[in-house]
């Protein structure tokens, strides 16, 4: 007899369920295998190792300071401009020269206050004869008028002609001490010692007084200031910093930084705060003086300043990476000798961009710095690298030759 095999719809589908039953099943005995021993309890699953970078506690003196936004100035900073009208004939400086006060820089065309003066002079030696003359004839009219020779009116109306001629020859030298001042004028001093600008004129170009842009600028720069502000919540730390100057200590250090804040510039002193806050931005000015003698700071420069108020001896420091803020406050991870990494809240204290100074932790204990994205309370770590909690900042001018005036 001869078989026939239906492949019809019906018999594929009961098919198909088949191989997914058998597929099911299989998949459900590896998870069993899987999680589940021979004992029928399930394994542990084994607590990952988190690879971090740390580094010990560092007990040392950790300076506090107060970080201002500032701007240098010059100490001296004069246009220098004409006092007279004239042609300009002569200069006699460089674009950029250091001038002493009192150093010629320009002269003006001198002979129109020459002949002015020269006039003036002439005047006062005519006025000036005719005094003399009006005092002989005041003393013949004396004689006369004693022995009732001529009226007693006409020897007081002398009298009043050698007055008239006093005061005009006192204008008249009034008059001659004006043009020489003219004439003197018209050579251009420095008023003051510094270096100069860009001049604004050259030679032959007529000038006058009363131009506002001037010959040229003067600034001094050594020694210069920086003024800065701070937010009013840091002025008792300033007042009592210079209190404590005014009483005989010295007076508070005071860094200048770049914008960047990675180059010391120049190392200064506070000379004294603004005796009012400003009510629109919460900030009082402070004025620092620096010697600038190597030039490192320039006029409108602007310079992050750092002013040391106090110092803190037997800080316990750690870098300010390991320093973490969450819900119930500021902790770090220190790292036991079993390289668990365990929670441990701490208060956090003054702070610089490398180092914080924080309570709660031992000196040499070693807290985490980096990894702690994945690190949780209890996780077995790997230390990866043993880095150096750095000094704390050296703050006097002898440490840092870089930065030295």
């Amino acid at each position: 007899m001869q078989h026939t095999f239906s492949s019809s719809p019906a018999g594929a589908a009961r098919g198909g369920r088949r191989f997914v039953v058998v597929l099911v099943v299989l998949v459900l005995g590896l998870l069993i295998w899987y999680f589940f021993g021979g004992s029928g309890g399930r394994k542990p699953m084994p607590a990952p190792t988190v690879p971090v970078r740390v580094a010990a506690v560092r007990q040392q003196s950790m300076p506090h300071f107060l970080n201002g936004l500032g701007t240098a100035t010059p100490s001296a900073d004069v246009l220098v401009t004409s006092r007279v009208d004239g042609q300009l004939m002569r200069l006699h400086f460089r674009e950029g020269q250091r001038v002493v006060a009192g150093d010629l820089l320009a002269e003006i065309d001198p002979r129109p206050f020459e002949a002015s003066l020269a006039e003036a002079r002439g005047t006062l030696a005519k006025d000036k004869a005719q005094l003399v003359n009006a005092r002989r004839d005041l003393e013949r009219y004396s004689r006369l008028a004693a022995g009732d020779f001529i009226a007693r009116q006409q020897y007081e109306t002398q009298r009043a002609t050698v007055r008239q001629y006093e005061g005009q020859v006192e204008a008249d030298e009034a008059a001659v001490a004006s043009a020489a001042l003219q004439l003197e004028y018209s050579r251009i001093v420095a008023p003051v010692s510094g270096r100069l600008g860009l001049r604004n004129v050259d030679e032959g170009n007529m000038i006058k007084a009363s131009d506002t842009d001037g010959l040229v600028r003067i600034t001094e720069v050594s020694p210069c200031y920086v003024v800065f502000t701070l937010p009013e919540s840091r002025v008792p730390l300033a007042a009592r910093a210079l209190r404590q100057a005014e009483e005989g200590g010295s007076r508070p250090l005071v860094q200048a930084w770049d914008r960047e804040q990675k180059t010391l510039l120049a190392f200064g002193e506070l000379l004294s705060m603004d005796n009012r806050i400003d009510a629109a931005t919460g900030t009082v000015r402070l004025k620092a003086q620096f010697a600038n003698e190597n030039g490192a700071l320039y006029p409108n420069q602007f310079v992050n300043a750092r002013v040391l108020v106090d110092e803190l001896p037997d800080a316990l420091t750690v870098p300010s990476a390991a320093v973490q803020l969450g819900a119930r406050g500021a902790y770090v991870y220190v790292v036991d000798e079993e390289n668990i990494a365990r929670l441990r809240d701490i208060v956090p204290g003054i702070a610089t961009n490398e180092l914080t100074v924080v309570g709660g932790v031992r000196a040499g204990e070693r807290v985490v710095v980096d990894g702690l994205d994945r690190l949780r309370d209890g996780l077995r770590v790997k230390i990866a690298a043993t880095m150096e909690t750095p000094p704390a900042e050296e703050a006097r001018p002898e440490a840092s030759q870089g930065g030295k005036n």
